[in-house]
């Protein structure tokens, strides 16, 4: 499936914003002790990838295994697991992608059933799921195929946004 570019400042804010993407440098040795230390990057790349799991999770699209790594400096996610179809591992990658925060994910999981891949589109100023179904299915009343290819990370059809990534099924 390769690696899949997002909209870092567009998405779901599931962990600490800036937070999860720099850890301060460390005090000088010298300095006087102050308030508990600031968590490691390792630990904030921890828990912004345990909140992407629970994200992905609360989707209920039948994944399992589900391993999420996040790394913060570089705003990268690496997913790993089982996807029932290959509609339900795009979906993790919608997941993953759509999350302030994040710039790329790469999705390992793996398929039970091999189906073609959807096509991906990146949400701009104006765009309307109409247009976009017009866009690749030459008519604009299919827009349907693309809110439910969406769902649930799509909850209405009027509800998406500059930056977001959609997946475009074949027909």
């Amino acid at each position: 499936m390769g690696l899949f570019s997002f909209v870092k400042e567009a998405g779901e804010k599931l962990f600490g914003g800036k937070d999860a993407h720099a850890a301060p440098a460390p005090a000088p040795a010298a300095a006087a002790p102050a308030a508990p230390a600031a968590p490691s990057q390792d630990q904030l790349n921890a828990t912004a990838g345990k909140a992407i799991e629970t994200y992905i999770a609360s989707q209920n699209l039948g994944v399992g295994n589900v391993k999420v790594a996040f790394a913060g400096p570089e705003g990268k996610v690496t997913v790993q697991g089982e996807a029932p179809s290959q509609a339900a591992k795009e979906k993790v990658t919608l997941c993953c992608g759509n999350v302030s925060g994040v710039t790329s994910v790469d999705n390992q999981m793996t398929v039970q059933n091999a189906e073609p891949e959807a096509q991906y589109h990146d949400v701009v100023r104006g765009d309307t799921l109409s247009a976009i179904a017009k866009k690749y299915y030459g008519d604009a009343n299919k827009y349907p195929r693309i809110f439910e290819a969406n769902q649930p990370m799509l909850t209405h059809p009027d509800k998406i946004y500059p930056g977001q990534k959609l997946r475009i099924p074949p027909l």
